[in-house]
């Protein structure tokens, strides 16, 4: 049944990411802790993640925009080291919230309410009409990636942040789609050489049937989301993303995600 529930998520949620350019591995990891500890789970979503966006880029990677690449991709990259080591010295800061719902214990966390805050804040620029015509100039690529990898660091959420700059950035549907997978696939990569010490602890090799079903029932959702590229618009991708934004930072915001 897990294989069944956790494939069919990864599908239709790889359909949707792939033109928001984020959200798959936000999405599957509580689908996977449905069915396994947090650690297992986040290692079993890292694999499916990273198989998906190498997937993805095959298929579209030639269409990203290099100098985009450049300029994001590199401060994303060294910026979440520095995320990642601030981790380190306030992991043990106290929880602003905590509550309980349905037997489950939720805690907010000002890191992750930073975010959520900032999270909302770029979502009404997508819906608000003056803010629709904001662009960011390519100096504020910089500044985006430095944040996007930054909070991918310190929180492992970089994705919303990456899109929510890249949509602004004057790309092309095709362009934007195909910078955001390369990005993510080079943190990705990034992410798995530090998972890659504890995978043999994390049950990975005990579940390879499930982890092959959900990496090829989200690559065929990656698969069908290209083939229906040329029929959405890029107001429709500005819009998705919006409600994404809104929807991870109501997560993030609740202690939920």
């Amino acid at each position: 049944m897990e294989i069944i529930l956790i494939s069919l998520a990864a599908f239709f949620t790889a359909i949707l990411t792939f033109f928001s350019g984020f959200g798959l591995g936000t999405i599957l990891m509580p689908v996977f802790a449905l069915f396994f500890p947090v650690d297992i789970a986040i290692a079993l979503t890292g694999v499916v993640h990273f198989t998906n966006n190498l997937f993805k880029m095959a298929l579209v990677g030639k269409l990203a925009d290099k100098a985009v690449l450049v300029r994001f991709g590199i401060p994303a990259i060294l910026a979440s080291f520095a995320g990642a080591w601030l981790l380190l010295r306030i992991s043990n800061l106290p929880s602003i919230y905590q509550y309980e719902l349905s037997g489950k214990e939720f805690e907010i966390t000002p890191v992750k309410l930073i975010i959520a805050i900032l999270l909302l804040l770029f979502s009404i620029t997508e819906v608000v009409p003056a803010a629709q015509r904001i662009q960011f100039s390519r100096n504020k690529l910089i500044l985006g990636g430095a944040l996007s990898g930054f909070f991918g660091g310190l929180a492992g959420i970089q994705g919303a942040l990456r899109s929510a700059f890249l949509i602004k950035s004057g790309l092309s549907k095709e362009a934007y789609i195909a910078t955001s997978v390369i990005i993510a696939s080079l943190v990705d990569f990034t992410r798995l050489t530090v998972y890659a010490s504890s995978f043999a602890a994390s049950g990975l090799s005990e579940n390879k049937l499930l982890l092959f079903s959900a990496t090829l029932a989200a690559i065929a959702g990656a698969y069908l989301g290209s083939k229906l590229l040329t029929k959405i618009t890029l107001r429709f991708i500005q819009l998705l993303v919006a409600t994404m934004l809104v929807l991870i930072s109501i997560g993030l915001g609740a202690g939920i995600i």
